[in-house]
């Protein structure tokens, strides 16, 4: 009797693909006993599943990083909201053609805020740089939050250097869309902010928070946590914008107050320039 099977063939692409067809031609996707389980996104989106999407949110970007030699990034965090230099002066000469002062003045502290921008992409283009040309176990990548402003200007430095980079995004009731300088290939989208926010940790060597809002605040409080309860390995945690930090937290008062220990100050630095945020990444490495 002759074999009708091909062991090697993989037919779990074919079984979504003719699911996504069934969709694409009108016909409502109602739960299906006889569906598929893998196939089936009613049964897949359940709360009772909730576990499952997890773990593959988890393994997903786990093993294509695997898969394409990514064991080592440097993690940049910061403001999506901030914008590159270019395209601030473009928002001034608009508001100054306007005449609207609110906008005038928005515009204004574009302009301030964009260095932010640029030297972010300045940065990730010398990490960039010193991995060009060194054996991929040596090799040391980019890593955001896949968004605009800050997280673009670091993956846009390493795209212009010529390096691969990473981005991993999240899904939000406004769509955040992923910056177009992310390798292809390295260009991951959650749903779980816990699972995306442990892929930031699981590589990083070293993490940069530039100035930002409530959630590089939320990601930059995570870090310091794990590395003071040593549930994560020591690492550089610097922060950008020294003027910016301390103004924005008084972290003093947390020792003045006796809720941390001190050398709990020494987790972080503050930096000033992408030369000396790379330069006590170096140090710390003996790169």
């Amino acid at each position: 009797m002759q074999n009708t099977q091909d062991l090697s063939a993989s037919r779990l692409a074919d079984a979504w693909a003719e699911l996504r067809a069934h969709a694409e031609s009108g016909r409502p996707l109602h739960g299906d006993a006889y569906r598929l389980a893998f196939a089936d996104p009613e049964f897949l989106l359940r709360r009772e599943t909730r576990g499952l999407r997890m773990q593959l949110e988890m393994l997903k970007p786990d093993l294509e990083q695997q898969r394409l030699g990514i064991e080592s990034t440097v993690v940049v965090f910061g403001s999506a909201r901030f914008v590159s230099a270019e395209q601030a002066n473009q928002l001034l000469e608009q508001a100054q053609a306007a005449g609207d002062a609110k906008a005038l003045a928005a515009a204004e502290r574009q302009v301030k805020n964009s260095a932010y921008y640029e030297q972010a992409r300045e940065f990730a283009r010398r990490v960039a740089h010193h991995s060009k040309d060194r054996p991929p176990a040596e090799q040391i990548f980019i890593c955001t939050g896949g968004g605009p402003g800050i997280m673009e200007a670091a993956n846009r430095g390493a795209h212009e250097a010529g390096m691969p980079n990473v981005g991993l995004n999240i899904a939000l009731p406004h769509e955040q869309g992923a910056n177009p300088y992310i390798t292809p290939d390295l260009n991951f989208k959650f749903h779980y902010f816990a699972l995306r926010k442990m892929h930031f940790m699981m590589r990083a060597k070293a993490l940069v928070a530039f100035p930002g809002g409530y959630g590089t605040l939320d990601e930059l409080f995570e870090v310091l946590t794990l590395v003071q309860t040593r549930k994560a390995k020591p690492v550089p945690i610097l922060l950008y914008g020294s003027a910016y930090w301390k103004r924005l937290i008084e972290l003093e008062v947390l020792l003045e107050e006796g809720a941390i220990s001190p050398e709990d100050l020494d987790l972080f630095k503050y930096v000033d320039t992408p030369q000396q945020a790379w330069d006590l990444i170096k140090d710390f490495y003996r790169l």
